[in-house]
């Protein structure tokens, strides 16, 4: 049996210059860190480190020696030299353990330099490897307590990466022979997706979502009550996106014995803490129960590796990760899983948008290879409105509305609808289509925007290049954000027309409720449902009907809350594909899959969609929860 971590590093070694002095090589996580104490030498030698990566067909980085790091003070009076003035740069932070100082700036490209030579010189001059950091147009609350979690605990988070690394590269007990997944939730249903995907040596699970609509645990989590399902058994966790459905159980995992990896954008991660942090919070509000804490939600981070679109990466002894552009919302993606030597691969959707909208690309459609693909079909039956007729239609409801010195509420998802429907109406705005009233930003719409700002090269071409520009898309002088919930009865009793952005999009909690509590006996209001309603949700039982809701007064005594304001739902703002994008998804993905494997839908959607894919000459499978498929 072959001693994959001694291999790596006499590979290493004898491919590296001498003249690097490597001190020591560790396993951090899927990389290689190469410790030496002479980086110039690496540098000069320019193809040695690709030649490295080639050969032992595994992630290289280079640290320097902490023996050659230059001080503090030394390393922030070289970088004042090297980077101009006009690079804006706001704060400078050092991680010791990892040798890594943490520049953030407003002009990234300016400290990067032409062909990343500022980087290299960095690097020469001050022995500190520069990791640059996009600065928001605010400074964000998520943010900045991400960036000092990590430098906090960056000794604890090195022994992670450096455990992960080992399991990685452990020496395979058993050849890979067979791929098993099994359905622990998502399946013939909308909400807490979780596939588990086996093989003879390894466990990866994708996705582990909650469902915001369950009535009993049973059928809010994961069926991880499955006889044999061990969650310390897992080699690694890969989530899509920073959606509650997909995401929402991730804690509860460390909080059960999980030690290992959490693989995901590094957008993701972010919303991901934003997201898990603001359902604690609404929980705590709202005497509801939430199995994990927010210490839960810490380590959770600091056992997240961020990953780039189209990087390749080792999880498991016999599995690759590659994540691809989804579409859906800002960092969302398309999980490829590589098993064994070309035994098999797997495309898991995820939630994806299969055309482009004011907020993102289209979907990927290209793979390397892809014997088995899991597509979501949350509109399997349904065809939705062109993304500009829905435009229009918004635009026209909620001028009505406002014309007649009505409030609008659109409830939207913090990620994704909320950004979206800002973009299209501030472009109303601007275009005369709609007079110039109060938009009010209610929830964490605000703390995500900024977000958005930092990554824009996941946006569309015309927001990322606006951001480049030093402009920020999502901004107006009649955008309000609503500092306080002491404001909303002041919004809502005011005599001028308004437009409410608020949280939640379905309606399950957040500040979209009491907006609704207070604005819905006025027939002059409306109601805009602009995102997919699950079921047993408020505001899938609104957009089906239900005109008379029980709720509770602050008192708690119970209430009966009439609907008397106009209730509208555009569907073509949906994150989702409709029938005729995922059908032509089918059509244009490159290879072209053995077999389909249906999730994330309603039961008859799911159905309905697979008999079409089956005409289409697809193997096609609609697994219930609980059930297991042999893919190879």
């Amino acid at each position: 049996m072959i001693n994959v971590y001694e291999y790596i590093k006499n590979t290493v070694v004898s491919l590296m210059p001498p003249e690097a002095q490597i001190t020591k090589i560790e396993l951090e996580g899927p990389e290689i860190a190469v410790y030496v104490k002479n980086v110039e030498a690496v540098i000069k030698s320019s193809d040695v480190i690709k030649k490295i990566a080639k050969t032992i067909k595994k992630r290289v980085v280079i640290r320097t020696d902490p023996s050659v790091r230059k001080s503090e003070k030394q390393t922030r009076e070289i970088i004042t030299k090297i980077i101009p003035k006009e690079a804006d740069i706001r704060s400078i932070e050092f991680d010791h353990t990892l040798g890594e100082i943490v520049i953030k700036t407003a002009k990234p490209g300016l400290v990067i330099g032409k062909g990343g030579n500022l980087l290299r010189k960095i690097l020469l001059e001050t022995g500190w490897r520069p990791n640059i950091v996009r600065a928001p147009p605010k400074e964000t609350k998520t943010l900045t307590s991400v960036l000092q979690i990590l430098l906090a605990k960056s000794e604890y988070r090195l022994n992670v990466l450096r455990s992960v690394g080992h399991r990685i590269h452990r020496s395979p007990l058993f050849k890979s022979t067979y791929v098993r997944i099994t359905a622990l939730g998502g399946f013939r249903e909308v909400g807490r997706t979780a596939i588990l995907v086996e093989t003879a040596e390894s466990k990866v699970l994708l996705d582990v979502g909650l469902n915001p609509g369950a009535a009993s645990p049973i059928n809010a989590y994961p069926r991880f009550d499955l006889a044999d399902f061990d969650i310390t058994s897992l080699d690694a966790v890969v989530i899509t996106h920073a959606h509650l459905d997909h995401c929402g159980l991730v804690p509860y995992l460390f909080k059960y014995g999980y030690e290992g990896p959490i693989y995901t954008t590094k957008a993701t991660r972010d919303l991901m803490v934003l997201m898990l942090q603001d359902l604690l919070e609404i929980a705590e509000r709202e005497n509801k129960y939430i199995p994990y804490s927010i210490r839960e939600v810490r380590k959770m981070l600091l056992h997240t590796i961020p990953l780039n679109y189209g990087e390749v990466t080792d999880i498991a002894p016999d599995i690759r990760v590659t994540l691809y552009n989804a579409g859906h919302i800002l960092g969302s993606a398309m999980v490829h899983l590589h098993i064994g030597e070309g035994l098999h691969n797997i495309v898991f959707t995820g939630d994806f948008k299969y055309c482009r909208t004011r907020l993102l690309p289209r979907a990927n459609d290209r793979f390397p290879r892809a014997e088995t693909l899991i597509m979501e079909s949350t509109y399997g039956t349904d065809y939705l409105p062109p993304r500009d007729e829905a435009e229009r239609e918004l635009i026209s409801k909620v001028k009505k509305i406002i014309e007649k010195k009505g409030k609008v509420l659109i409830p939207v998802f913090a990620v994704g609808r909320g950004q979206e429907v800002m973009l299209v109406l501030i472009n109303g705005i601007n275009k005369g289509l709609l007079p110039k009233v109060p938009i009010y930003v209610d929830g964490m719409i605000d703390e995500v925007t900024s977000i958005h700002a930092v990554y824009p090269e996941l946006l569309s071409e015309e927001v990322k290049e606006s951001i480049y520009r030093g402009e920020n898309p999502f901004e107006a002088e009649y955008i309000k954000k609503v500092e306080h919930r002491d404001e909303r009865r002041a919004i809502v009793d005011s005599d001028e027309p308004a437009i409410i952005l608020a949280t939640s999009g379905m309606l399950t909690g957040g500040p979209s409720v009491e907006y609704l509590k207070m604005m819905a006996r006025d027939e002059e209001n409306a109601l805009i449902f602009v995102s997919y309603q699950v079921e047993g949700t408020l505001g899938r039982k609104i957009k089906d009907g239900q005109r008379e809701i029980v709720t509770f007064t602050p008192e708690g005594k119970i209430e009966v809350l009439k609907i008397k304001l106009k209730v509208f739902s555009i569907e073509g703002f949906s994150g989702h594909s409709d029938r005729r994008q995922l059908l032509s998804f089918l059509n244009n993905i490159s290879p072209k899959p053995e077999r389909v494997i249906l999730i994330h839908g309603e039961e008859s959607k799911v159905l309905a969609l697979a008999n079409t894919v089956r005409r289409m000459g697809f193997e096609v499978h609609a697994p219930r929860i609980m059930d297991s498929l042999r893919v190879a």
